[in-house]
């Protein structure tokens, strides 16, 4: 792979070459980053979990303030190692600057959850349990593609996200948000399709553990990489690429962050005392690096020890980032980058300690369960009701059900069985959590609009 097309600045689905742009002070890979700002997907993540229930504090995460601090992180990785791959590669001087890494290393990361349902990851078991073993089953034996049935099984919010910018948005304009392709390579980080095969070796790697596109977006994905000089993976039938380089800093900036404030969450909520988070982010850090660390209140010393470990880790990235570009452009690398840094073992005991004392919690438990069943009580109302109507039943229910949908979704009703079920996901995956609970209560009849509970 090569860094001068790995950089490209053409868009998904746009005819039109830079020189035609307009000149309005922004790189297209900032445009990238308003586009996403602006989009209607990324305003919802404001009422979308990161780990804990919304109304359990106004001080954790949601997956908006979590994906706007992982673009922060991400932006300045790309900063520092853009400086040097320009200085090793003389040619790019001319092109390209420091920042245009941390650009489209910010816009990927802003991105990077856009495909997340509600109630989190458990957000995304739920989706696929309904299918692998909920009344979704039912559908395996009329879908006779076992790649498409495999998006179904192994439901994954990164193959969402891919759908949603580049279709569901703007469904109607080819490329949905028309990102560049930089960008759309950047944000995947699982450049595969979910099928691959049980005995691959490679599944095994950090790289290609999840899967990063339907079989719908499929074709999409190989013209981006294509576009740009990804590797191709040869392996026969299969849709499998190398990862775009600046896609290891984006995963990188990701964990980072969720293994950082996820545990300065878990303080903040109790959940884990002072001295001990004290003692793990104290083992991220350089202790010369701290002044007036012991004038400050316990929860500003936590604050403190977060922003100087977040810096050393950022230093730490880039420079084994750097150490294995050559193997990383030629799809050698197939690892995730902070499990080689020197902190690798603090961070991994952050891991564990959240494990046990956070994502354990009751209250991110009663989540989980509360997301299988409001996510397959959803999800099983609105498919029966949406092929009904395809195949033209029009119960009285059916039409009220129905009637629930948004016009995007009921004006043109696919006749591919794969393909309406992907409809229902998009709507179902699309809701805040709080949509997603209010209109389950509704439709179960737990509680009528205006807020009256049912006896």
């Amino acid at each position: 792979m090569d860094w001068e097309e790995l950089l490209k600045d053409s868009r998904l689905g746009e005819k039109v070459s830079s020189k035609q742009k307009s000149a309005d002070g922004r790189s297209e890979f900032q445009k990238d980053f308003d586009r996403i700002v602006f989009s209607p997907a990324f305003r919802r993540l404001q009422d979308k979990t990161q780990v804990f229930p919304l109304p359990e504090s106004d001080f954790v995460h949601t997956r908006l303030t979590h994906s706007l601090e992982v673009s922060c992180v991400g932006r300045s990785l790309g900063n520092l190692v853009g400086e040097t791959v320009i200085s090793r590669n003389p040619l790019l001087k001319n092109k390209f600057t420091r920042f245009h890494f941390g650009e489209i290393i910010a816009a990927a990361c802003l991105a990077h959850d856009i495909g997340n349902p509600p109630f989190g990851h458990s957000g995304e078991d739920a989706i696929a349990e309904f299918f692998r073993n909920g009344n979704g089953k039912f559908f395996k034996s009329k879908i006779n593609d076992e790649k498409k049935w495999a998006d179904l099984v192994k439901y994954e919010g990164n193959a969402q996200g891919f759908r949603i910018i580049t279709k569901l948005h703007n469904p109607k304009d080819r490329g949905g948000l028309r990102l560049t392709h930089s960008t759309l390579a950047a944000v995947t980080k699982y450049p595969r399709e979910s099928k691959i095969g049980l005995h691959n070796e490679l599944v095994l790697k950090k790289s290609y553990i999840k899967y990063g596109f339907f079989q719908a977006e499929k074709d999409l994905f190989k013209e981006i990489a294509e576009m740009i000089g990804l590797t191709y993976k040869k392996n026969k039938n299969i849709y499998w690429w190398c990862r775009h380089p600046l896609a290891f800093l984006v995963e990188a900036a990701d964990d980072i962050c969720y293994r950082i404030m996820d545990l300065e969450d878990g303080f903040r909520l109790g959940l884990i005392g002072f001295k001990g988070t004290e003692e793990l982010l104290m083992n991220l850090i350089n202790k010369s690096d701290i002044r007036g660390y012991k004038e400050k209140d316990e929860k500003d010393r936590i604050g403190y020890l977060r922003a100087v470990a977040i810096s050393e880790l950022v230093n730490e990235i880039a420079k084994v980032f750097l150490d294995q570009e050559k193997n990383i452009l030629s799809g050698k690398f197939e690892d995730d980058v902070i499990s080689r840094i020197k902190k690798a073992k603090a961070l991994k005991t952050i891991k564990d300690v959240s494990v046990e004392k956070i994502y354990k919690s009751r209250s991110v438990v009663e989540r989980e369960v509360a997301g299988y069943e409001v996510l397959g009580g959803l999800l099983d109302t609105f498919i029966q009701s949406y092929n009904e109507a395809y195949a033209g039943n029009v119960s009285a229910k059916n039409e009220a059900v129905f009637a629930l949908l948004p016009a995007r979704i009921t004006e043109e009703i696919p006749e591919d069985l794969y393909l309406r079920l992907l409809r229902i996901i998009d709507f179902v995956s699309g809701m805040t959590d709080s949509l997603a609970v209010s209109l389950f209560r509704k439709i179960k009849g737990i509680s009528l609009p205006g807020g009256r509970v049912t006896e």
